[in-house]
């Protein structure tokens, strides 16, 4: 079974789930990227995108903690 977080060709895809909209700290409410995390998304190596992706994890996280 392949990992979801990867595409067929090993590339890894976007986070993005179409809700674009950034709180009062600059993170994507949807994706839980940065502003700079999203424009550099394109561009980033497959290490980067997968640290990318682990942050926003992290963030998603933290943000779930804080709301109980």
């Amino acid at each position: 079974m392949s990992d979801p977080a990867t595409s067929g060709d090993g590339g890894v895809k976007s986070p993005c789930i179409g809700t674009c909209s950034l709180d009062s700290s600059d993170l994507c409410v949807g994706c839980d990227r940065s502003r700079m995390e999203v424009a550099r998304w394109s561009s980033a190596s497959v290490a980067e995108k997968r640290t990318i992706l682990q942050r926003c994890v992290q963030r998603r996280q933290a943000r779930e903690q804080s709301a109980q």
